[in-house]
């Protein structure tokens, strides 16, 4: 469609009611957004909408103000218990957000009652709550109204409840599929009336989302508004307002740059986006060390129970930092963040655009800087081609000072840092692995000795992406890490009991421990019990006539094999020593098959 400018409220061809342009005047929004301005008049004259955006550009307000004109413009009142609209999100966070600016609206108008559902609460509190007040407008993540509706034994009907239904809105709709809500969310579709409105809100248009228009809206509107000044057919997807950069530096530099990058902008508002919830946990851990006097919060997807107080904390500041993985990346809107730092850039490329937009929000201005391998220097381009985002070069900073040495020395006192920096560093390895660009980030390029350095790491962890590898450029601190302690007295003395009581079994099964690769404990008992079956079978199939000689043959070839598949003697080694042991009993055969299948 055509690009619809700004507008005053007053202009719409719908009046607004005189409650809520109060609203909007309170909140200070004099004007309306093209998003808004485009969408609002088609959604209040019952059209289904599937709205695209850029991220930041005030589609929040494009569905709350229609909601509440249309529930106001209702024939018959909605009782208590009735759902008139139903918001759903792909996170807690966006949820939470949602739910407050639906409260400025719904303020003026006390017969409207609102209810918000999301993970980490109880869900029989929300039975309870929803009982007692009602929810004439409900705002939810898919797997918590999923469960809702599931819940008839505890006295809530919902299925019944929603067959009011006068609006449904799927915000970020590409980002719900994307995380695997699909299945939810037909379900939930399954409950509601087919004649509803229904609104799609997103900042990109995939091909899950066309089968989702095709299956939940009736002869949609379908609503593209773009940046001004840019040409359709150069469509930039990140707010004009923001600055976006990058900066090339070796795995070892990254984290004094980071640091050296926060400590001369203390009194600015941050994010600093990492691949994994491990990285968050490490190096937050790190950052709190070793940036001072500013506050540093840390929110990832696997918090349970915290992340919803974290979050809000985080929006009140001023000025701060909060180090996340993904799970703040889209529609979150946080008031003025200054920079978005992306420390690992994303593992797709539009939520390298998504983690941008959390900046320069809706006319405000912003900068985004992401740090890149020497190897990765190419993704600048393909970000300018595949997303329409241009980005500039930040030169190194010069006089950072090395900082590792400090990162080491905190996990020698902590075995907490430690193990941090352990889980960090290969849950950063699987995570790059992955990577949906993997011809610019690509596993077997990386330099493991720079990047373990860059961790600040005590020594090399055992995973299988290592195996077999010399890292002559990586020097292991010169003790054993399992005399390294926890600061917390407790979790050490829980340690000490454990080692001990291992040293115990140890010194039992002295003589009889059998070889077992590192597995998850249900695999190695169902390990165990195969091997026994197997075992069992065959000596009912060989007469059991297995004498003692051959049964040294049969460790000593067993033991050659292991080492060969370790890589510690070669092909020639293991062929000659399987020679030197005389013959090959069909049992051996049998044992090295197994052992081969094993992996």
């Amino acid at each position: 469609m055509e690009h619809v400018t700004e507008g005053s409220w007053e202009s719409l061809p719908v009046p607004l009611h005189p409650g809520v342009l109060g609203s909007l005047r309170e909140l200070g929004f004099p004007y309306m957004t093209p998003v808004q301005s485009a969408t609002i008049p088609l959604f209040m004259k019952n059209k289904d909408v599937a709205a695209e955006a850029v991220t930041g550009s005030g589609k929040t307000l494009a569905f709350v103000i229609p909601i509440v004109e249309i529930l106001l413009r209702r024939e018959e009142k909605l009782k208590k218990n009735q759902v008139g609209a139903i918001i759903i999100t792909p996170t807690r966070e966006l949820a939470i957000q949602i739910d407050e600016v639906l409260s400025q609206f719904t303020k003026p108008f006390p017969q409207f009652s609102q209810i918000l559902w999301i993970g980490g609460r109880n869900p029989g509190d929300d039975v309870t709550r929803f009982k007692e007040q009602g929810g004439n407008i409900v705002v939810a993540t898919p797997g918590r109204l999923e469960d809702m509706f599931r819940r008839k034994a505890e006295g809530l009907d919902l299925a019944s409840y929603v067959r009011s239904l006068d609006v449904l809105v799927l915000d970020e709709a590409d980002r719900l599929l994307d995380m695997g809500f699909e299945a939810s969310i037909n379900t939930i579709l399954e409950f509601l009336p087919k004649q509803r409105r229904t609104g799609l809100f997103s900042a990109t248009q995939t091909q899950e989302v066309e089968n989702l228009v095709r299956a939940g809206l009736r002869n949609p509107v379908r609503i593209s508004v773009k940046e001004k000044g840019v040409a359709a057919s150069n469509t930039q997807k990140t707010p004009s307002r923001l600055e976006n950069y990058y900066m090339v530096c070796k795995a070892d530099q990254k984290f004094n740059q980071l640091v050296h990058f926060l400590r001369n902008h203390k009194h600015e508002k941050h994010l600093v986006f990492f691949s994994t919830c491990a990285c968050v946990e490490y190096y937050g851990k790190a950052l709190e060390g070793l940036v001072k006097n500013v506050k540093i919060m840390c929110i990832h997807g696997k918090m349970k129970f915290k992340r919803n107080n974290i979050f809000m904390e985080f929006r009140k500041l001023q000025s701060g930092i909060l180090v996340c993985t993904d799970v703040m990346a889209r529609g979150i809107d946080i008031p003025e963040v200054n920079w978005v730092l992306q420390y690992d850039p994303p593992s797709s490329a539009s939520a390298f655009v998504h983690r941008c937009g959390r900046t320069a929000r809706i006319g405000h201005g912003g900068s985004a800087l992401v740090f890149l391998l020497p190897m990765e220097e190419s993704y600048v381009n393909f970000l300018s081609i595949n997303q329409k985002c241009p980005l500039q070069e930040m030169k190194l900073q010069k006089n950072t000072g090395d900082l590792l040495p400090k990162l080491k020395a905190m996990a020698l006192s902590d075995r907490a840092v430690f193990e941090k920096g352990m889980k960090a560093f290969v849950s950063y390895v699987q995570a790059y692995a992955k990577h949906e660009c993997n011809l610019i980030f690509r596993l077997k390029d990386l330099d493991f000795a720079s990047l373990a350095r860059g961790f600040a790491l005590l020594k090399m962890p055992k995973m299988p992406e290592l195996r077999g590898k010399q890292f002559p450029d990586f020097v292991p601190v010169d003790m054993n890490t399992d005399t390294i302690a926890f600061k917390d007295k407790v979790r050490e003395k829980q340690r000490q009991k454990l080692l001990e009581q291992q040293r115990k079994k140890n010194s039992e099964n002295e003589g009889k421990r059998k070889f077992i690769k590192n597995k998850a404990w249900s695999k190695q008992k169902a390990k165990k019990e195969k091997k026994k079956k197997l075992n069992e079978k065959r000596k009912r199939e060989e007469g059991s006539d297995i004498e003692d000689e051959d049964m040294e043959e049969l460790l000593n070839d067993t033991r050659l094999l292991k080492k060969f598949k370790k890589g510690k003697i070669t092909e020639e080694e293991f062929e000659k020593g399987l020679l030197t042991s005389g013959r090959r009993t069909k049992a051996t055969d049998l044992r090295i098959s197994d052992l081969e299948d094993d992996g």
